[in-house]
């Protein structure tokens, strides 16, 4: 089944691997423009309005939290993939925008990278209600804003991310390695999403998530 009729920016060094990339998007619906530097990408950005960017911070061009700056401001609803070796990944998340990035570690699978795609998607701005409630839990996904019965709430990126993947099917068990696939650009153990779950409960209230023993999790009303 396709992903989407969406256009999505890959910018990615012209190797082997991207190439791969680039064929296996293209086979499973996806319109796909290729970029190899950080010019390219601004220029695309400004020409090509793309409904996702997947980008690689090892581009060659301008240092990549200028053209991530430059991203934000010329396309701030735009979400961004933003692909890092492991040790810039730290440095990274300072550039993210908790709601709406992503970022994914090298090496990585190609049906990885296209089920990152298929989530930025689904909580881009082709949905035009930006503000999503599932009873008294209230999420402003334009400003990353998160209230539970009228009082605001600070959510982690990682804890954000993790409210994000279960409010794509509210009411819904969800598996702990969907969770895990979706927050995390690596492996993660069940007894890793179970933690953030954990987190997440004391934030927004023990009784709107709930366990599915041998199943998963379900976000309640």
């Amino acid at each position: 089944m396709p992903l989407t009729t969406n256009h999505v920016l890959l910018a990615l060094p012209p190797t082997a691997a991207s190439a791969s990339v680039l064929r296996s998007l293209r086979s499973e619906g996806v319109s796909v423009s290729p970029v190899t530097d950080g010019i390219g990408v601004l220029d695309a950005v400004r020409n090509r309005d793309p409904a996702l960017i997947v980008l690689d911070v090892e581009l060659p061009g301008p240092d990549q939290a200028a053209v991530l700056a430059a991203v934000h401001s010329e396309a701030p609803n735009v979400p961004v993939i933003a692909v890092t070796p492991r040790e810039r990944r730290v440095g990274l998340l300072g550039l993210l925008r908790g709601d709406r990035d992503d970022f994914l570690v090298r090496p990585f699978a190609v049906d990885e990278l296209a089920a990152r795609i298929r989530l930025r998607l689904r909580l881009g701005p082709a949905v035009e209600n930006t503000v999503l409630r599932h009873g008294e839990l209230v999420v402003d996904t334009e400003f990353g804003d998160v209230s539970v019965d009228g009082q605001p709430v600070s959510l982690s990126p990682t804890e954000y991310a993790l409210l994000m993947s279960l409010l794509a099917e509210p009411g819904e068990v969800v598996p702990p390695h969907r969770l895990a696939r979706e927050v995390w650009s690596e492996p993660a153990s069940s007894n890793l999403v179970q933690v953030y779950i954990s987190y997440l409960r004391r934030k927004i209230g023990a009784e709107r998530i709930r366990t599915v023993r041998g199943e998963g999790y379900v976000l309640e009303a």
